[in-house]
């Protein structure tokens, strides 16, 4: 599923209802990000897209493989901190998010027609300031990689590379 631009009016709200108290967390070295708002903040002034990582944290256990299996080599996190804004939204079944955090969660679900998990999406949020509305400039997604055992980070790795030099 391939878009260029969507305005999405609610997303404003989603965006400034709330500071949330984990903005950001360190995981294995690289800086996650749980609000949209700063995780856009950093991508515009770094110029990096964000990496919407969609996951059931507490249940899903194809997201728990993409973590230990790709997120936790060596070569992602040198690509990530090189290439992305890491951004986390997080479906868990057992724990409940602040309010803000959900409907931020729920909202970018609905945006970008996750259905199942774990779903990336590359992204740029940006603000047109004649209208003061967000507009998601979504670059491609990505799944878990199918690819032989021990070589999915190269697999994931060859997939959001090719997205990112596909929108340059």
């Amino acid at each position: 599923m391939r878009f260029s631009k969507i305005f999405f009016p609610a997303l404003v709200c989603l965006l400034f209802c709330g500071q949330f108290v984990n903005a950001q967390e360190k995981k294995n070295g690289l800086t996650w990000y749980t609000d949209a708002q700063k995780a856009s903040d950093v991508s515009q002034k770094t110029k990096k897209p964000i990496f919407g990582f969609f996951t059931g944290s507490d249940w899903c256990g194809w997201c728990h493989k993409l973590v230990s299996n790709v997120f936790d080599k060596p070569e992602f996190k040198a690509w990530a901190s090189k290439n992305v804004i890491l951004l986390e939204l997080d479906f868990p079944r057992n724990k409940k998010l602040p309010d803000e955090l959900a409907q931020q969660n729920n909202g970018l679900q609905q945006a970008f027609k996750v259905q199942g998990f774990p779903t990336i999406w590359l992204f740029n949020l940006e603000k047109d300031a004649a209208n003061n509305k967000f507009s998601i400039n979504a670059l491609g997604s990505l799944g878990y990689p199918q690819s032989a055992p021990g070589k999915e980070v190269t697999a994931f790795l060859d997939n959001a590379n090719t997205i990112l030099k596909s929108k340059k």
